[in-house]
């Protein structure tokens, strides 16, 4: 995991927005901005930078240029609701798959400071489960079931409220003024989540068919294709184009799993999980639905708290979400993760 410095990240953005840059360009961009620096000084750290993968040389002597990795990308600390503020045809951001993304992931994305305090606050869940009754579970279970596929249906647009999605769950009573494909998107997240939960051993290496499975079950009686697209899909609200072709995007999933399975830490796992699936958008409908349930399950076979997002904003989420796509950092949606594992362990109890 790369930690970048405040000078480091305005240099990488700047890379971002205006693509490959000598040493000079650099320099008079930094100056304009109100920054005292030297040449001498943007070069050292050009050169820094170029050592810890973040940028890459180009040519040499006089010609000599610098580009941002896909590695650097990954790293990038970005305001991504300033980003998303603009049209998606005036961002500076990229419009189709990048092929070095996936290959440029370290095993591990969580700094050492950010680790520690993820397992520790696991280890006080841990501790919570420990004293669970069968009643207690029951309701707990219950509770988060709800509470996710309510809030996972509404950053996809479902009207259904929180008491409403609790009738329809716990006593099959449909909201009036609902539709059935709202009603039948939160009954499949509760099958979903059963299915993980019930399976959460099978999620300790993540295959192929599990994931097909669930996906299958999250878009039942909604009207989608099963398995992967055969057609090419838009992505509301963002310039980025994902794979056309279908062979590209089962390859793009394989490499996904692959690299989702080499992840030191189950939180690694689940957040790579969460941006990868909806990068790739390998299904017609129900991408980042797939992609939250699939986290989760990689939680629960890692025994760390499953995730609602009860609390999450879901234009922020949305953010954080084309942020990837187009710039492909992880830091906006990683500061969304950690919040709401923190929001996870304290409120749910899941044994």
């Amino acid at each position: 995991m790369i930690n970048l410095n405040q000078r480091e990240n305005k240099i990488a953005k700047i890379f971002l927005e205006k693509g490959e840059l000598q040493s000079s360009d650099i320099h008079k961009i930094l100056l304009s901005k109100g920054e005292d620096v030297s040449l001498v000084t943007v070069k050292r750290v050009l050169s820094d930078m170029v050592k810890k993968g973040l940028l890459l040389l180009k040519g040499s002597g006089r010609s000599t240029s610098y580009v941002i990795t896909s590695f650097g990308r990954l790293f990038v600390g970005i305001d991504a609701k300033e980003y998303i503020s603009k049209d998606p045809d005036k961002r500076y951001g990229l419009d189709r798959y990048n092929f070095e993304l996936l290959s440029s992931f370290p095993k591990e994305i969580f700094t050492k400071e950010e680790l520690d305090y993820l397992n520790d606050i696991t280890k006080a869940y841990g501790e919570k489960v420990k004293e669970l009754t069968p009643a207690i579970q029951k309701k707990e279970l219950e509770r988060l079931i709800i509470e996710l596929s309510w809030k996972s249906s509404k950053i996809e647009g479902n009207t259904y409220t929180l008491l409403d999605t609790e009738k329809l769950i716990l006593k099959n009573e449909k909201a009036e003024g609902k539709t059935k494909e709202e009603s039948s998107m939160i009954l499949n997240h509760k099958d979903a989540f059963s299915f993980i939960y019930q399976n959460r051993e099978s999620f300790k290496e993540i295959k192929k068919e599990d994931v097909e499975e669930l996906h299958r079950l999250l878009v039942k009686d909604m009207n989608v294709s099963y398995g992967l697209r055969k057609n090419p899909v838009g992505i509301s609200g963002s310039k980025y184009l994902p794979l056309d072709n279908v062979y590209q995007t089962e390859e793009a999933l394989d490499d996904l799993l692959k690299k989702i399975n080499e992840m030191k830490t189950s939180f690694s796992k689940a957040l790579l999980s969460i941006l990868g699936i909806s990068y790739i958008q390998p299904f017609e409908d129900g991408n980042k639905r797939t992609s939250r349930l699939l986290a989760d399950a990689i939680l629960l076979a890692g025994q760390c708290a499953p995730l609602s997002y009860r609390n999450v904003d879901e234009k922020e989420y949305k953010e954080a979400v084309i942020a990837f796509y187009e710039i492909n950092s992880i830091i906006p949606f990683k500061k969304i993760f950690v919040e709401q594992y923190k929001f996870a362990a304290k409120n749910y109890v899941v044994k």
